[in-house]
């Protein structure tokens, strides 16, 4: 450790400092005064001085810097991964963790509230008190809102839905004139509109145009006659 070196060092200057000061006084003593010689040991003693204050300020610079980082502790960050996020949270709060939760993902293979990863990872040396960001997988899926889909193409709506996260898009073909046109969306075979909010992982049905010109006029025709035989069955005159 470079602390007990640097005190070692600097108590050695000093006992140097001392001596060559107390040779110094006893020759002044012991000699006839001489100005110059005077003057050439006291700028010696002067940048002595102040080549042991310059010294001894770096020395407790370096100890202040080494108790303010903790020099030499270190932990290994345990692993907490597969574990419930509040237990995980726990333990490494009890081992001088700090704790954060940084995301949350919904994975439907793994269980719900656990934790799916973490930073730094496991086997990782670090100070104490440091702060591991746990990712959990959440306790329900991610909603989105449907935007917009009909009267736009199936493949343009199928981006739209792919680009918020849904996967688990179906098409089926409906009678209509307009091919590969979006008639309609439902989820759990009921319609929705704009600005309904469905889970990440919800069956979406986009009802799309076969394009049959015939199919489209039978079924004009049908509801047309239909309409003429309830006219006809309450005709009174």
């Amino acid at each position: 450790m470079l602390l007990p070196d640097c005190e070692a060092l600097f108590f050695c200057l000093l006992w140097i400092f001392t001596t060559f000061v107390a040779k110094n006084f006893n020759l002044q003593m012991d000699a006839p005064t001489s100005p110059r010689r005077s003057r050439k040991a006291l700028i010696g003693i002067n940048l002595l001085i102040m080549t042991l204050v310059a010294f001894g300020l770096g020395w407790l610079a370096f100890a202040w810097l080494d108790m303010w980082t903790g020099h030499g502790d270190e932990v290994t960050v345990p692993d907490v991964r597969g574990r419930y996020y509040q237990t995980a949270v726990s333990e490494l709060i009890a081992e001088g963790y700090a704790v954060e939760i940084s995301d949350s993902v919904y994975d439907s293979k793994s269980r719900p509230g656990y934790v799916v990863d973490q930073n730094p990872r496991r086997n990782t040396t670090v100070k104490p008190g440091r702060t591991i960001y746990l990712t959990i997988n959440a306790l329900s899926p991610k909603t989105v809102t449907l935007p917009r889909l009909t009267d736009i193409s199936a493949r343009q709506a199928r981006a739209i839905l792919e680009g918020l996260g849904l996967k688990n898009i179906t098409q089926v073909d409906v009678i209509s004139e307009f091919k590969d046109l979006v008639m309609g969306v439902e989820y759990k075979g009921r319609p929705v509109s704009a600005g309904a909010r469905v889970p990440i992982n919800a069956a979406i049905v986009l009802k799309v145009g076969a394009g049959d010109e015939s199919l489209a006029a039978d079924s004009d025709s049908v509801a047309a006659g239909d309409a003429e035989i309830s006219t006809d069955r309450y005709d009174l005159f």
